[in-house]
């Protein structure tokens, strides 16, 4: 996020995983639907809910609160499975409750605060500072990076 891209206007849609928000970029979400199960694999990570159906393909669904280490709560009733497309491959993220849909110039994005050698700052392009608290701004490419090849080896 250097140069002129810094300052381009960013479309986001935010959504809450427990009582903090998080938002990613629009251009990497396929849609938005409710809640729906997975099915279960066995061995899979803590984070690894199951896969689901997708209109014939089958993909890896993620509860977003346990990859990141935040608490979250599945409510059936307000949870949603945002469908993003990360490099080629394409998975359901559950989180806890989609809010908005911002438009913000990139110089809104404050830099992450260095926390140590043991925190990964390139899980975000940064924080955006709000009225009503802060929202962190994913950056999955880095989060679920080789993810398609994970995909195809499946």
């Amino acid at each position: 996020m250097e140069g002129a891209a810094h300052n381009a206007t960013q479309e986001i849609i935010a959504f809450h995983l427990g009582n903090q928000q998080f938002c990613i970029k629009t251009t990497s979400i396929r849609e938005i639907r409710g809640w729906a199960a997975a099915t279960p694999l066995p061995h899979a990570p803590p984070h690894v809910l199951g896969v689901m159906n997708l209109r014939g393909s089958v993909i890896p669904v993620i509860d977003l609160a346990a990859k990141l280490g935040v608490p979250g709560a599945i409510d059936t009733s307000r949870s949603a499975i945002v469908v993003v497309e990360v490099g080629d491959g394409i998975i359901g993220l559950v989180v806890d409750q989609v809010s908005d849909i911002l438009s913000l110039s990139g110089d809104r994005i404050q830099p992450v605060p260095d926390l140590g050698s043991t925190f990964d700052p390139t899980f975000s392009y940064g924080i955006i500072p709000l009225e009503q608290g802060m929202v962190c701004f994913l950056n999955l490419e880095h989060m679920f990076a080789g993810i398609e090849d994970r995909i195809e080896a499946a």
